[in-house]
Parts: C-alpha cells; structure tokens; sequence
C-alpha cells in the first residue's frame, strides 16, 4: 500500500519534517504558484499565538486569495500557511487533468453520486464530470465526480454541478502519505462537527488539567491572559478518533465576531486539542485582518450584536453536560504514517465506511497534494443543505 514513512516531528501536529525543513524545502517553490508575500499577522491580535498569512492573487475567480496559518511556534504557522497556499493552488483544474463527462449510469467503475449526500438528497439525472481517485486501502482505481475534488467548481457546458465545491479533505505534506493521514482527519473531524451542530451537543468539556503538555498548558495560558474564556469540548463521533473544539468568547471585547471556535482531529487527542486552539487563534487574526474575501460573516454577526449571537449559538455556549478528563481520552497515535492509516480504517470500518478514496494533485512544483474522500461521511459542517444517513441516525 503506502511507504512506511515516520513521524519525526511531534510537537504542534505530527509531521514527517519538522516545520523548519518544510518552508526550507518548499519555500522557493512559493513564486511558481502566484504566492506573492508571506506574512506575520500574530501581532494584530492581543492573544500572541503565531497566525501568518500567504497571499496568492492569481487565484481563481470564486476562491480566497488569502490564506492563514496557524501553530504553536512561528515556524508551524509559517509552515501551515506555505502549505495551505499549495493546497488552494493544486486544487484548482489545470490543463493537464484527464477527466470524462457522462451520465451516471454510462460510467464504468464509478462511485454512487448520492454518497456524497447530495443536497435536498437529489439525484443527478444528467452528465457528470468525472476523475480517477484511488482506494487507499486496495489501490483499485474508481471515478469520482469532479465536484468533489477541485475546487473552485466550474462544470463543463453540457455537465452539472452536484454541490457547492469546499475544501473538505483537501490535504498536504512532506510525503504523499503524511497528506493522505491528514486529508483523512479533516473529512473525519468535518464528520463529528456535523453530527454534533445537527443534535447541538452533548456538551462535553474537556479537563486539561491532568496533561503535562507544555504546549497545551502555554496555549490556554495565553487565552487566560489576553481574558479570553476558552472551552474544550469532545465531539468525538462513533470513530472514536478524536476531535475536540475549542470554543472562544472574548469577555474583553464583547465583540460578535471575535465569538470564534476552532476544531481539530488527531489520532493522539493531545494533537487534536493543540490545533483546535490554535484555530481560534488564526480564526480572531483572520478576523482582525479583513483582508480575506470569506470573512462577510463578520458583518452579519456585527449587526446581529454580541448577546444575539451566543443566544443563536447557545449550543456552544450553555452550560456543559459532562466533563471528561484528556488523559481519559484514548491515544490511538503510532510513529507511522502507514500505521496511522491502518488505524484509521479499521476505525472507519467499524461504523460501516469501508470506501476511502483520495486523488493526488500533486502539480507541477512537486509539492504533495491530494484530495481524500470518504462516501458516506457527513458534510452538514460546511454545507448545511447536505445531510446524510449518519446524521439523521444521531438526531
């Protein structure tokens, strides 16, 4: 299947490079695909959890030019944005892409189409844009429509768009295996958010306080300080993978926007609670910054005023069902990337998904891109006119 690459960096994340040799590797490949300028926008933001940002004009219409990146150190965030930056570039349609347009039932080896979950649960009656993915655990070579997989979307004139394209499962590394993990925790963390804002809750807290991870101790340190109140919540699915969210209302300001939260999955749940906080920390920069096209919301939230928010939102914000210990969380993390993908499926095939899919992107610069898809795992998260059969079995 997949090389048995290590995990030599642990830290902020899991990585097969520590963050440092990324941009070293990969930073003078930045002006091949339009990236203009990296930037450190830490300093907007009182909190001081490092947020860079990468700007690429040349994206494609219906894309953000501008993306953020986060970590615990500034080299993890530099690195997050360089990467998210390839990610966005390799996932645009490019001349060289080999696809074929028929109708559903015309195509050979294909997935179902309505596995994705569809919006309003519609099934396409017309041509269809298709791709070659692989299965990651066979290698046998499936279509999938293209929707799914570049970003942004524009069919052709005679085929149809199923859904609104996103990012979901769109993923880099050092190694194609290392993207291929990640990418796979991303639609799996997308999963467990959308069953959890579908039911809206139970709210369980996580409790830190048992961990000695300094990371994870200087992080909420840093929120504590800047009086910006934090939540750890579990929202670990039926995977038994973990995601947690980190909830973040800034009592300071009271300002509606800055009612941010990030979210995050790792097979080591420590991992998973340092990118959730750290995500709150790149989503309140991004929304100091204003820079990026995406972030309108804010207008919205503003007029809608601080108390009308967290009332909209009081799943997140009322009063916790539970608390769980993070040591009580169970690490199911090795020191492999093959591994770790082992772990992964079995854990998937447990609740029935037995189908993992991914297509590389890979471009040009040589960066390692791919685009993982898992049928049948939930998109409400990102899309909330698509729901499928997990969600509707939670309610």
């Amino acid at each position: 299947m997949f090389r048995d690459i290590p995990v030599k960096y642990v830290g902020c994340t899991h990585r097969a490079l520590k963050p440092a040799e990324t941009v070293q590797e990969f930073k003078d490949k930045l002006p091949a695909i339009g990236v203009t300028r990296i930037t450190e926008i830490t300093h907007l933001d009182r909190v001081g959890i490092p947020v860079f940002s990468a700007i690429r004009p040349t994206a494609e219409e219906g894309a953000v030019s501008i993306y953020a990146g986060k970590g615990a150190t500034r080299n993890q965030a530099r690195a997050s944005a360089i990467m998210e930056a390839f990610e966005r570039y390799s996932a645009e349609r490019k001349k060289g892409d080999r696809t074929i347009l028929t109708h559903p039932d015309e195509a050979e080896n294909c997935i179902d189409p309505s596995s994705l979950i569809l919006p309003g649960g519609s099934a396409p009656d017309h041509e269809i844009e298709w791709i070659e993915a692989e299965n990651i655990e066979t290698m046998e070579r499936v279509l999938v429509p293209a929707n799914a997989v570049f970003h942004p979307y524009n069919p052709p004139v005679d085929g149809i768009g199923l859904f609104r394209s996103n990012t979901n499962g769109l993923a880099s590394g050092n190694f194609t295996e290392e993207a291929v993990f990640h990418g796979l925790m991303e639609v799996i963390e997308r999963d467990a958010w959308s069953i959890f804002e579908a039911r809206r809750g139970p709210k369980i807290e996580i409790d830190c306080s048992g961990t000695d991870n300094d990371i994870i101790a200087g992080l909420l340190e840093r929120f504590e300080r800047a009086e910006i109140e934090v939540t750890l919540l579990d929202l670990t699915s039926d995977t038994c993978i973990a995601t947690v969210a980190a909830v973040a209302d800034d009592v300071k300001l009271r300002d509606p926007a800055l009612l941010t939260m990030g979210v995050g999955t790792h097979l080591d749940p420590e991992v998973a609670v340092i990118r959730a906080l750290t995500e709150v920390a790149q989503s309140r920069a991004t929304q100091i910054h204003g820079t990026r096209e995406d972030t309108v919301r804010a207008v919205f939230m503003r007029r809608a005023g601080y108390e009308r928010m967290k009332r909209l939102n009081r799943h997140w914000f009322r009063e916790v069902d539970e608390t769980i210990g993070i040591c009580d969380m169970e690490d199911l993390s090795t020191r492999s990337f093959r591994r770790d993908l082992e772990v992964t499926l079995e854990r998937l095939r447990r609740v029935g998904l037995r189908d993992v899919l991914f297509t590389d992107l890979t471009r040009d610069v040589g960066v390692p891109v791919v685009r993982v898809i898992v049928p049948g795992l939930e998109v409400f998260s990102v899309d909330p006119e698509r729901a499928g059969p997990r969600l509707r079995s939670a309610l």
